[in-house]
């Protein structure tokens, strides 16, 4: 490229600068260049709060749970008055985030709202949803000790009849828009976009153990595998108790497992069904009582979804921020569960989630075997044997 054609080019692009700078008639837009008196949080706020239903449709939360959420956060969230503009003040960034949460909006709906800029409201959600995880995964999602493990397993036979159960497990593809310059990491064989959200979940419908952030494309036979939960299960570092006896027999000992569904595969850790379809009876039972088991993983993530419909649609951020959201959401389910309980008709469908994908039983071990038959034979005996059980195979 000779001299001449160089100073064409700057020249029309001088031109161009000049264009911009001329149509860009405001520096900060007059919608969000001051204080956000006529936003949405000052507006309606106060008046939600002289309606309790309103106020929990609203938020997804009671007021109580909003005041001590608000209060356990505010420090984190508290920033200070700069010369140039005001500090959104904390309050104002919850509200805005579990609006988006609640709701799955886009974030430049937040923009007009709330006035506030598209970049701030970004930045507000993004940190709302990092200070949930920090302040209050300590509180909703312990590491269990060997005591709560215990209590886990006596939910799971009080409320399955399913012994020495530690929680049920699944996972699921949290939708995605397509990450730039990602190339297929996240295209799963659905054939959309994805983060994988691995979860355990007690007979209470609360997470006992979240692993979120693997690739869509990963296979579902490995993710498991690659989880922190399975790494901590081969290094014997969860404190799970010593195998217990069966109730109602003479020493009929089994260990602690968790139950999932044919997208696991059977090992000493995880019970999952028997395959095929031309089953004998005690194996079909066998195969209703896990079932009875494992729809408590099923029926949490149908109350975290139908409560938090930001999953209902693809996430329109960045994987990282993606992440963020689905943890932030994971505490939050556990946090309002506990206080505020849920809704039965949010247990029935499972909204915005996809299932992995069932597979065969390829690995087996002897013992894991072993366990899954003497399970079999215990709940078709005297000891362990439901009397509506028949009824349902």
């Amino acid at each position: 490229m000779d001299a001449r054609h160089r100073a064409v080019l700057v020249y029309f692009g001088l031109q161009i600068l000049k264009r911009r700078k001329k149509n860009r008639r405001h520096w900060v837009h007059p919608i969000v260049s001051s204080p956000s008196l006529e936003g949405t949080f000052y507006v309606l706020f106060n008046k939600l709060r002289e309606d309790e239903s309103k106020f929990f449709n609203y938020f997804r939360m009671s007021f109580p749970s909003f005041d001590e959420l608000y209060h356990t956060l505010k420090y984190a969230l508290h920033k200070e008055d700069t010369n140039m503009r005001l500090a959104i003040p904390p309050i104002e960034m919850l509200s805005i985030t579990l609006r988006y949460l609640a709701t799955g909006c886009y974030l430049v709906e937040l923009h007009y709202t709330y006035r506030i800029g598209k970049s701030t409201a970004s930045e507000i959600v993004r940190t709302v949803c990092s200070a949930i995880w920090t302040c209050l995964r300590g509180q909703c999602l312990p590491q269990p000790t060997e005591e709560m493990w215990k209590d886990i397993a006596n939910g799971f036979q009080n409320r399955a009849n399913f012994p020495n159960c530690l929680g049920a497990i699944d996972g699921k593809h949290v939708r995605v828009v397509k990450p730039k310059m990602s190339g297929s990491l996240y295209y799963n064989y659905k054939e959309f976009f994805s983060v994988i959200l691995l979860g355990v979940a007690d007979s209470d419908y609360k997470f006992v153990f979240v692993d979120i952030g693997s690739f869509g494309k990963d296979s579902d036979s490995t993710i498991f595998q690659k989880s922190a939960l399975w790494a901590r299960l081969i290094d014997n570092t969860l404190d799970i108790p010593h195998p217990a006896p069966l109730p109602n027999t003479d020493g009929i000992v089994t260990p602690y497992m968790f139950v999932g569904d044919e997208a696991f595969g059977l090992s000493e850790y995880v019970q999952r069904p028997y395959g095929g379809k031309m089953l004998s009876h005690k194996k079909k039972i066998f195969n209703y009582r896990l079932s009875r088991a494992r729809r408590y993983v099923e029926c949490t993530f149908g109350i975290m979804s139908n409560k938090w419909r930001v999953f209902h649609r693809a996430m329109n951020v960045n994987v990282d921020f993606a992440v963020d959201i689905t943890k932030a959401c994971c505490v939050l389910h556990n946090f309002v569960r506990v206080r505020d309980g849920h809704r039965i008709e949010d247990t029935l469908t499972v909204e915005g989630f996809e299932s992995f994908m069932n597979l065969d039983d390829r690995r087996r071990t002897v013992s894991a075997l072993r366990n899954r038959d003497i399970l079999a034979d215990y709940f078709v005996s005297d000891s362990g044997k439901v009397p509506w059980q028949e009824s349902r195979i």
